[in-house]
């Protein structure tokens, strides 16, 4: 071959200009003159340094250069056409095929070249006239199997899977039985529908291989799907004798068992599959996320995936991924108190992860506990002082508890912390909030006050407003604010055009939210436009999945006002049976009531 014979003769001149003047190796300091070649070994030398640019360097731009430089002072320097057609091969198949077969028209008694052009026609796309050069290859090599392999491919791409079937069978009769082609062979003979010698063909690796657990699984898949379900079984079963920690061979049972929706059984093979560190967590953790998806799988095959969930607890016990998953199992499970226990266990680790501490603090808040709230808080504070979000729960705890003022104090320390306007905006809406719940705490709406308790609650009202407005500024698009700054204004009965747009832009963002879609309703209602909002309140009560008494209630009032005070005291009475405050309902059934504020 060519390439080699070039390397040797390029060494022997290397070694020649480079001992044979017994000069030694040259000085750093002088730079040393591009060496002189004869004309007949210029190509050569551009082709090694083409060579050198490629695998040394890694520069295979200027080692193109190079090679087409050879070729330009050589046409007739194969190993140049050669290379370029290997580096263009990939991006660029035809000007690589062109390559290919100049180098090969230059040699056809290297194989290299030969095979390198087949090549190049099958990247390219050219699958019949690749087919003929690989006959000829297999012809001129028959000694390689890969040659095989090429050509039945290539007949299967044509559309002849009874030739590609010949050449294989050709190939086991020269070679013996080879693993790769006897997989094509069999895919092959089943996609021509002969399962039958598909299955021979497994069971003749089987006998001539025993002991070889894969084997087995081939068999057994075929058998599968042929329908023939207990001779599939015993051959997993052997393929599992063999080597029952074998990821491959669960695997392919726990399909099995999955397509004939045996799930019981395919959880336990999926046990043993958890059970080997063969398996990798992520592909554990990604398939047990697949078996929770569907909550009604959930429910029917809670005890199996308990002992899924299980499992990864003992065995990853401080793999953050692990703690979550279980967590969320524990939940889902309606074991809240478990999963509490089990992040607050976590609390501990070192170095101390956040994440578990906002999962206690979101619980306790939950289950209405503000002294372990606040505890917990503490702690993230002395380990995460920066962290705004556990300002943000203070804020939340404090408030919570009718803390309103220490409240917003916390919310004001964490807006030194907090690094985005997104944030900002959302800290602001909740000490909107807190000011309203002064306000409201300082004189509710509908009531008479005391001159000072009137003063504090217009003051109330007034930084309440602005700081929705300053959350709005900062995050526009927050529907939440959006929602309750409409809804406040409503009972206020000011500004009502201000709180339609921002409560139908709330809707809008939340694709028709209930409570949104209520706080809509009762602008317009506030607006003396009735008939809008019952439309919109029908939409409310339609859509609430919670059973909201308020809604009931506003959907009462709407009725009312529209002189249909039967039904509006049936929905009155469905709020009381909600758990609506028994006195505003007795206040909307006497006879002389027939508008009532919320």
């Amino acid at each position: 071959m060519k390439r080699p014979a070039a390397i040797s003769i390029l060494c022997a001149a290397l070694f020649s200009s480079a001992f044979v003047a017994g000069k030694g190796p040259a000085s750093t300091s002088v730079s040393q003159p591009e060496p002189v070649w004869a004309d007949s070994l210029r190509s050569l030398y551009l082709y090694t340094e083409g060579i050198k640019q490629h695998t040394i360097a890694g520069d295979s731009a200027r080692a193109r250069e190079l090679f087409r430089e050879a070729v330009r002072l050589d046409p007739t320097f194969a190993p140049a056409y050669y290379e370029l057609a290997v580096s263009q091969i990939e991006s660029s198949p035809a000007e690589a095929g062109k390559m290919a077969r100049r180098a090969y028209e230059l040699d056809s008694a290297n194989l290299w070249y030969h095979s390198l052009y087949g090549q190049a026609l099958v990247y390219s796309g050219q699958y019949g006239p690749a087919l003929s050069v690989f006959r000829d290859l297999r012809r001129a090599d028959p000694g390689n199997p890969d040659n095989y392999r090429i050509i039945a491919v290539l007949y299967e791409l044509d559309q002849q899977p009874f030739s590609a079937i010949a050449t294989l069978d050709s190939a086991e009769m020269r070679f013996g039985r080879i693993p790769m082609l006897s997989a094509m062979k069999r895919q092959l003979l089943i996609a021509t529908r002969q399962t039958d010698k598909a299955i021979a063909e497994a069971r003749a690796l089987v006998d001539a291989a025993p002991y070889e657990a894969e084997h087995h699984v081939v068999l057994a898949g075929l058998y599968a799907r042929t329908g023939k379900d207990s001779l599939a079984r015993a051959e997993y079963g052997r393929a599992l004798e063999i080597d029952s920690t074998s990821l491959t061979t669960l695997a392919a049972l726990s399909d099995f068992y999955n397509e004939r929706r045996d799930f019981r059984s395919m959880l336990g093979v999926t046990k043993r599959m958890f059970a080997l560190d063969a398996m990798p967590l992520d592909r554990k953790i990604a398939r047990f996320g697949q078996f929770t998806s569907d909550m009604r799988f959930y429910r029917e095959y809670y005890i199996q995936l308990n002992d899924l969930a299980s499992l990864l607890a003992i065995r990853y016990p401080r793999d953050k991924r692990v703690v979550e998953l279980y967590a969320r199992h524990l939940i889902a499970s309606g074991e809240l108190e478990r999963a509490l226990e089990l992040y607050k266990l976590h609390t501990g680790d070192t170095p101390p992860e956040e994440d578990y501490f906002t999962s206690v603090i979101d619980i306790e808040t939950y289950l209405q506990r503000p002294d372990s709230v606040n505890r917990y808080v503490d702690r993230a504070l002395e380990l995460f002082p920066g962290r705004p979000v556990f300002h943000i729960a203070r804020g939340n705890a404090l408030s919570y508890s009718k803390q309103h003022r220490p409240a917003l104090k916390a919310y004001r320390e964490s807006l030194r912390f907090a690094d985005t306007d997104s944030l900002r905006g959302v800290i602001w809406g909740l000490m909107g909030d807190t000011w309203h719940q002064i306000a409201v705490n300082a004189s509710p709406a509908g009531t008479q006050a005391a001159p000072r308790a009137a003063a504090e609650r217009r003051r109330a009202l007034s930084e309440c407003y602005k700081a929705y407005d300053r959350s709005l500024k900062l995050l526009p698009d927050n529907p939440l604010v959006m929602n309750n700054y409409a809804y406040f204004l409503a009972i206020e009965g000011r500004e009502l055009e201000k709180a339609l747009a921002m409560a139908s832009r709330a809707v809008a963002l939340t694709e028709n939210n209930p409570t949104y879609l209520d706080t809509y309703a009762w602008v317009l209602f506030r607006m003396n436009r009735p008939e809008e909002a019952r439309r919109i309140m029908q939409q409310a009560i339609a859509r609430d999945s919670r059973n909201s008494a308020e809604l009931l209630v506003h959907y009462g009032d709407i009725l009312d006002a529209l002189g249909e005070r039967f039904i509006a005291e049936t929905y009155w009475r469905k709020a009381l049976e909600r758990g609506y405050d028994a006195d505003a309902i007795a206040r909307r059934l006497e006879p002389a009531k027939q508008t009532m504020t919320p």
